[in-house]
């Protein structure tokens, strides 16, 4: 799995934050539908979100956005799981992966994952390129 992460100096202050209420090393943070995703280990998540989601409101009470903690994707096999993560409260159908190709089967919630100009539809398929070499991401 190919990950070339990109982070500009905004989020090394989102992920050092993180680190410093969470005590959780973030893998990763980038955004998504105006909010931040933070990527930990998978055995962390809990950890991180802390009891009560508190961590998780404190973060987003500093700095002010809706904040998301995922764990990080072990391969091909969790993608649906990823992006169903990212995307909640909105519901998929299913994700298939071919060939460097996603279809997110979306059913009632397609234009929530697509967005104004399909900003959140480039944002998914950037995302989706990170962890899953994804090239080109479909709608259905």
């Amino acid at each position: 799995m190919k990950m070339m992460k990109k982070l500009d100096m905004q989020f090394i202050r989102y992920a050092n934050l993180f680190e410093k209420i969470t005590n959780v090393r973030t893998k990763h943070c980038f955004s998504y539908n105006e909010g931040i995703v933070f990527i930990v280990s998978k055995e962390l998540v809990s950890r991180a979100l802390g009891q009560d989601n508190r961590n998780l409101k404190k973060v987003s009470e500093i700095l002010r956005k809706r904040i998301k903690i995922v764990g990080l994707p072990s391969g091909e096999q969790d993608i649906e799981n990823f992006v169903a993560t990212i995307i909640y409260p909105n519901k998929i159908r299913s994700v298939e992966l071919k060939d460097g190709e996603a279809t997110i089967n979306a059913g009632l919630s397609k234009a929530m994952l697509i967005g104004r100009g399909k900003k959140r539809l480039e944002e998914m398929q950037d995302i989706l390129g990170q962890y899953f070499n994804v090239k080109k991401l479909k709608i259905s």
